[in-house]
């Protein structure tokens, strides 16, 4: 080899190796949230937590059992049962109920808004979002009738105390496919319509399938190459962000960890990664806003995620109760003024 040829390559190697230093330093900062997640053996339930923990199980049971399968193509007529459900629930807490209606192939379809107006700045808005249609095929427990079961929990546990800022809460429709990523996604109608508004939106969290947890090992799935930073165990839940929102990743991620009794992780990648925009967080990603998804990581770790068997005797609700406990947490936190 030339001398000439040995210093290329050396250079070459300097070059190679100095890319996989910032690649893994931009791959940590992705991945490197504050405080610890919460690890050993959790402490038993509360009474309030395991009151709790019942209340989730019976609003998962509504929904995916005692309506099952609610989708616009299949089963318009359970859709609508499901937002009438959705609605009475939240006027049972005191809500009052503003429909967010659009027509998708002839049927009008709508999003459910109920607000908890802020004392202080009532014009600032912290938005916790779930949708409440399930996939075709599939009666939804975990997708995604948990989430809209915590949203639910939030807007009753926050009902008796207003905060500063105020505090939205939107069960969205149309959130799978065929209408998910297009303009009939209700997320997509909600969040535009917020951005023509100029809405001060402060802060989303889209709650999207939260409730499967499983202690078994390799049970964990990623995207290349995030599984050298998280653990290989689905006993966690997920914050998932992408890069603009990391202020607010590392924001939920730290409250959260100061208060819950549950494992949690949380990432802030480009959004080109596969999967993290793969709910009602993404249009309003899409619109400007800062944004994440709480989430226990769906395909990634469940495996009856979009399956018949997506049924409430898959969900830990001890471990939904937990995450709820935090999240309440969270979003007095994000309703606070800075």
């Amino acid at each position: 080899m030339t001398r000439s040829r040995r210093r290329s390559l050396l250079l070459l190697t300097g070059l190679a190796l100095v890319a996989a230093g910032s690649g893994f330093s931009c791959l940590k900062q992705m991945t490197t949230m504050p405080g610890a997640s919460f690890a050993g053996p959790a402490p038993a339930l509360t009474q309030t937590e395991a009151a709790l923990a019942r209340r989730l199980e019976a609003d998962v049971l509504a929904l995916a059992v005692g309506i099952g399968e609610r989708n616009l193509g299949r089963t318009p007529e359970r859709l609508d049962a499901a937002a009438a459900w959705v609605e009475g629930q939240l006027a049972d807490a005191g809500y009052t109920v503003t429909p967010e209606p659009y027509e998708v192939q002839g049927h009008v379809v709508k999003n459910l808004i109920a607000e908890l107006p802020g004392t202080e700045a009532p014009t600032e808005l912290v938005i916790l979002g779930a949708h409440y249609d399930s996939a075709e095929g599939t009666p939804g427990a975990d997708d995604n009738a948990t989430g809209v079961a915590v949203a639910l929990a939030l807007a009753r546990a926050l009902r008796a105390t207003p905060l500063p800022r105020t505090v939205r809460f939107i069960f969205f429709t149309n959130e799978e496919p065929p209408y998910f990523r297009t303009p009939a996604m209700g997320s997509d109608v909600s969040a535009k319509r917020s951005r023509a508004r100029g809405d001060d939106v402060r802060a989303m969290l889209s709650l999207e399938t939260m409730g499967y947890f499983t202690d078994a090992p390799d049970t964990q799935h990623y995207p290349w190459p995030f599984s050298a930073f998280y653990p290989s165990t689905g006993h966690f839940i997920g914050f998932v962000a992408d890069t603009e929102s990391r202020a607010l990743a590392h924001r939920v991620v730290g409250t959260f960890r100061e208060h819950a009794t549950v494992a949690s992780e949380g990432s802030s990648p480009p959004r080109a990664v596969k999967g993290i925009d793969w709910s009602d967080h993404g249009p309003y990603w899409r619109a400007g806003y800062r944004a994440l998804m709480v989430t226990d990581t769906a395909p990634f770790r469940n495996p009856h995620y979009h399956e018949p068997t997506d049924l409430p005797d898959t969900v830990d609700f001890e471990r939904l109760a937990r995450v709820a406990v935090g999240l309440e947490a969270v979003t007095r936190a994000l309703a606070a003024r800075d």
